[in-house]
């Protein structure tokens, strides 16, 4: 069958891409394929527009990367705890970064479900709102969407500095620390939001 215009241009630019990358340092990618030792967790949002490898010019095995909507780490989740779970604890990453960003469209969600005229009195039952549900919760405090943006990252983090992984490395000594960042769509640019949290505390 015919393949799919976009499907082949993303297949092309990958070829065009490895290629690139293998002129430039050769053996790139099998040495890459020997084994990862990132230093950094990326907890991102899964908006097309964020692309952190790109945005932060990483190569493939720079960053370990978890992205959702609205870029969470609930407690609960298996899947973003996994993830957690495994950066620290076998990969051995040194920094978990949380990175929010504007105009974040899970965030608008969540606030425009926290401020309903009718909130429902039942809990989501569909998949996006029950995952967004911890957000709604945080958003009911907030009325500026920026804010609220802000306020998420913060509480990602506290969700992060309690999960006993992150414990158990502060507790062998390891110096793991969890930064807080915002991603600009409007200018491209990666914030620190001066929210950092390691063995000692809040740096």
């Amino acid at each position: 069958m015919p393949q799919d215009y976009v499907l082949a241009r993303l297949l092309h630019n990958n070829a065009q891409w490895a290629e690139a990358v293998e002129r430039a340092d050769p053996g790139f990618f099998a040495r890459s394929a020997e084994g990862q030792s990132p230093k950094v967790l990326y907890f991102g949002c899964s908006d097309s527009r964020v692309p952190e490898s790109v945005a932060t010019r990483s190569m493939p095995g720079d960053i370990f990367v978890h992205r959702n909507i609205a870029n969470q780490c609930p407690l609960d989740d298996d899947n973003a705890l996994s993830v957690l779970i495994y950066a620290v604890a076998t990969v051995k990453v040194s920094h978990i970064i949380v990175t929010g960003h504007t105009h974040c469209g899970g965030a608008k969600a969540a606030l425009e479900a926290a401020h309903a005229t009718c909130p429902p009195c039942e809990p989501p039952s569909d998949p996006l709102g029950r995952w967004l549900a911890p957000l709604t919760e945080i958003a009911r405090g907030y009325e500026d969407l920026q804010e609220l943006i802000e306020a998420n990252v913060r509480a990602q983090i506290e969700n992060i500095v309690q999960t006993d992984v992150v414990k158990a490395a502060w507790a062998e000594g390891r110096d793991v620390q969890v930064h807080g960042w915002m991603y600009e769509l409007e200018t491209g640019r990666m914030r620190d939001l001066c929210i950092s949290v390691g063995k000692e505390g809040v740096l």
